[in-house]
């Protein structure tokens, strides 16, 4: 039996994974309400000028907590999958998955107001 090529196998791993990022994005309504926040923290980032060192921050936020809704999504199909019953180690799971996005959303946050606040506070002429 042939082996696909190393180009092909390549090709076909981004292949699921896009396949599996479309998939979290237009089933997920958490993840949509996280595109909907990136999309405003980036407006803001652009209205505000912000430094490059503060896209870095923002980009990376975004990141984490997009990485930590997917895997959340991938935990709990899975854990679906093995117990679709009601089962305390899969509820267990299921929460711990959800607390990681929950951690990852208030880490963002938190360097969201690091960032914003002084620029709303001189936009509104406030001294802090």
């Amino acid at each position: 039996m042939d082996r696909p090529s190393y180009i092909k196998s390549r090709y076909n791993s981004f292949r699921f994974a896009f396949k599996g990022l479309y998939a979290v994005f237009r089933s997920e309504p958490n993840m949509q309400l996280h595109v909907l926040a990136s999309v405003v923290v980036l407006l803001m980032g652009y209205g505000f000028e912000v430094t490059r060192m503060e896209w870095c921050l923002l980009i990376l936020c975004i990141g984490l907590v997009w990485v930590a809704e997917t895997f959340n999504t991938a935990l709990e199909t899975l854990t679906d999958l093995v117990s679709p019953g009601q089962n305390l180690w899969a509820g267990k799971t299921k929460d711990l998955a959800a607390g990681a996005v929950l951690l990852a959303a208030i880490t963002a946050v938190i360097v969201g107001l690091f960032i914003f606040v002084p620029y709303w506070a001189d936009y509104v002429n406030v001294d802090l």
